[in-house]
């Protein structure tokens, strides 16, 4: 009686397992997921580093180029004892470098319109390793997001949706439609097949990676925060208001600072926000986190100076929005259109029926009593 107790246990436990390991795989597999949150993240991450190499140009060279304080030679001896490899460093000459710099600008702009994706972003992702591992000790480290989301969009098919590619696509299907597909052998439709079960594989991997990495820096950062003694006793924004190196703005900063309830408030706000995170992804939270670590981010963009890494922040955020909340902004912007058109001009106010002018026949019988202005479909026209 005990064994047959136990075998049934076992089956049943095969069972839950076997029937896990089905639904993981068919999640893997099934269908990509999130494509358009990956093109959110391509555009914004592209047009982001794109901004900075603008923003950027004038002082290009003493950042990356042969006149930098962290000379190539410097650059080539951590690339040594780090690892790290940069397509910059591989000549001093500033006609090379200027050139590699041109076609950086030009890969970030081919990056957000999504042309040729999958080449373009390996050759993105070199793009932001090679700037990042350049000049680690010249920029301020908000590119640090920037350079993992890169690698990671790599392995998404980040161009299947509000890209050239995609374009291309919907019309070459669109020819496909009208004319007659010759009959395929068995073998290129178990390839295709094939390549498309791996293709979606690891698009859903690169999308779980993003998230993951997501949570993992919200999560780390509140409890880093939770152990500094200025978060614990509220202080924290304060002492950051009044650091000469992160503000931007003086007055805006001591204005803000002068609100000692308010940024004490915020300072517990942003631990709770960060440690809570990961935990309210599957629940209908998470969309006023979302809205809370929204301003937090731009907070931090204006009073602190580093638009870079809150942008960087709120493009990664838009990996937990689903595709349906991306679907449905077209047709909200058309309404809101829709809705500002149909207003127009302020009609004017009816007028009183006494001074309505007699209509009709000579003897003024017939009174029109119909308000002015009022709009067709009221009237009964279509």
């Amino acid at each position: 009686m005990r064994n047959e107790t136990q075998r049934t246990v076992l089956a049943r436990a095969d069972r839950w397992l076997g029937d896990r390991m089905r639904a993981v795989w068919d999640l893997l597999t099934g269908r990509p997921v999130s494509l358009y949150a990956a093109s959110v993240l391509r555009i914004g991450y592209g047009l982001l580093y794109l901004v900075f190499l603008l923003r950027e140009y004038p002082h290009r060279d003493e950042i990356w180029g042969p006149g930098s304080a962290w000379t190539p030679a410097l650059a080539r001896e951590l690339f040594e004892q780090t690892g790290w490899v940069s397509v910059l460093a591989l000549s001093d000459g500033r006609a090379y470098f200027e050139l590699c710099y041109v076609l950086a600008l030009i890969t970030s702009a081919l990056f957000i319109l999504g042309w040729r994706t999958r080449l373009v972003s390996v050759l993105f992702a070199v793009v932001v390793t090679s700037f990042h591992a350049r000049a680690i000790f010249m920029t301020d480290g908000g590119d640090n997001l920037v350079l993992l989301m890169a690698l990671y969009l790599v392995l998404t098919a980040s161009g299947r949706r509000w890209s050239l590619d995609a374009r291309r696509n919907r019309r070459k299907q669109a020819q496909a439609d009208g004319a007659p597909r010759p009959p395929g052998n068995l073998m290129a439709r178990q390839l295709r097949d094939s390549r498309t079960i791996l293709v979606t594989a690891v698009h859903n991997c690169g999308m779980f990676l993003i998230a993951a990495q997501v949570c993992l820096l919200y999560g780390s950062a509140g409890l880093y925060k939770v152990q500094g003694s200025t978060w614990g006793s509220g202080t924290a924004l304060h002492y950051a208001l009044n650091l000469e190196l992160f503000r931007p703005w003086p007055v805006l900063s001591h204005f803000v600072a002068e609100h000692t309830l308010l940024i004490t408030v915020a300072g517990y706000l942003t631990v709770l926000l960060q440690v809570a995170f990961p935990f309210v992804l599957f629940g209908r939270l998470k969309y006023p986190v979302l809205t809370m670590l929204l301003g937090m981010h731009i907070g931090i963009a204006v009073l602190m100076g580093l638009p870079l890494f809150s942008g960087a922040m709120i493009v990664a955020d838009a990996v937990f929005l689903p595709d349906r909340f991306y679907t449905l902004l077209p047709h909200l912007c058309r309404r809101v259109g829709r809705r500002r058109d149909s207003a127009g001009p302020t009609p004017p106010a009816a007028a009183d029926a006494a001074a309505v002018p007699a209509q009709g026949g000579p003897g003024g019988a017939l009174v029109s009593k119909e308000p002015v202005g009022l709009p067709a479909e009221r009237k009964g026209h279509p």
